[in-house]
């Protein structure tokens, strides 16, 4: 069983290649979360040729380069910035900076896919927003929790063919293992990373928004705590939000460090989707004490009752996806005003939150 505390979470697919070697290029740099691993190992199995990678830490950039040896170290960000042929920079930054860079990354003319959650202040999405209407860049997010687990993608395609009806709720949980000794300083410094609605809440705002179609929605209620963790007074280790849609769907989700060490993964996220005529139920990482795989699906709906084990069944075609949109100035993995309104809203989230003592 996978013991991974989930910041090294790189899920392995099936490689399917939608450009030819050579076609598109793209680099890796702020290597702060291990989420890159994912992020690159998506685009490379797309078919896109990762050519550098730059981070001011040669030990992060050892690391990556033992990983993806056909990445060459950059000697500065410049060096990659100021390459014609990088087309999109790929970067997990500490959250606070995520922004700045990724305005940086389009002024000098390349597309941009952040790590999750792509801003931890509205003033750097409304910069962002700005910036993209100026160049034309993608300024594209890595809501892993959705994009890179094969059961919630099953879950969009068999909702987009009908089999629950109209979507009217998600609710959403979100449990992490803390593991705090593994963490960086910045993981438990509140203006770097956002608070914990802004920051892993970003993934169930973003799924309850594509599950339902949904454009916009309000926040109507919020909370966080810090229950377990009193060591790190700056951590939130808890934290809830309930959502209403403009369509009318609703939301409720809940997020947290507090995963015992007896499971035997990282944590028990789970997402039920429920529509006019049926519903879905996924176990993403685990089905506890009956299957230590993930990727398990429950469908009920009129025709009955349905169980999928779907690992390594459905693929990840949001990165094939991301590099034709990139090429071809499309919209096809993710809008991106879909990508910024989870942003809003989780930030939205964080900021309307009661903290419960």
């Amino acid at each position: 069983m996978q013991k991974s505390d989930g910041m090294n979470y790189a899920p392995q697919g099936k490689p399917n290649p939608v450009v030819s070697q050579g076609e598109f290029a793209f680099a890796a740099v702020a290597l702060d979360h291990g989420h890159i691993y994912g992020m690159c190992n998506g685009l490379v199995e797309a078919g896109a040729d990762l050519v550098k990678v730059y981070d001011p830490d040669p030990e992060k950039v050892a690391a990556f380069v033992a990983k993806f040896p056909q990445a060459q170290a950059a000697a500065s960000l410049d060096e990659i910035l100021n390459d014609p042929s990088i087309k999109l920079v790929a970067a997990a930054a500490v959250p606070s900076e995520r922004g700045p860079l990724g305005v940086q990354v389009m002024k000098a003319g390349k597309d941009y896919f952040t790590d999750k959650t792509p801003f931890t202040k509205l003033e750097q999405l409304e910069e962002a927003r700005a910036v993209v209407n100026e160049t034309g860049r993608k300024y594209m997010v890595y809501y892993s929790e959705r994009l890179h687990v094969e059961s919630a993608v099953f879950a969009g395609q068999l909702i987009q063919d009908g089999a629950i009806g109209r979507v009217v709720q998600v609710i959403g949980t979100g449990p992490h293992r803390l593991n705090a000794p593994s963490r960086p300083e910045w993981f438990f410094q509140h203006d770097k990373y956002g608070g914990i609605l802004c920051d892993i809440g970003s993934h169930q705002i973003e799924q309850f928004l594509f599950f339902t179609g949904a454009k916009d929605a309000k926040v109507t209620s919020s909370r966080i705590a810090n229950y377990n963790n009193k060591d790190y007074p700056e951590l939130e280790d808890f934290g809830d939000a309930s959502l209403t849609a403009d369509n009318g769907a609703t939301s409720y989700f809940r997020v947290d460090w507090l995963t015992p060490k007896g499971l035997g993964t990282w944590g028990d996220g789970r997402t039920i989707i429920l529509g006019t005529d049926g519903y879905i139920e996924l176990r993403k990482y685990i089905d506890v004490a009956r299957d230590p795989k993930g990727d398990q699906l429950y469908l009920v709906n009129h025709e009955g009752e349905k169980h999928y084990t779907l690992g390594g069944q459905v693929g990840f075609p949001f990165f094939g996806q991301l590099i034709l949109d990139c090429i071809n100035r499309t919209e096809n993995a993710m809008t991106q005003e879909h990508a910024f309104k989870a942003a809003e809203l989780c930030l939205i989230a964080q900021q309307q939150a009661v903290r419960v003592e």
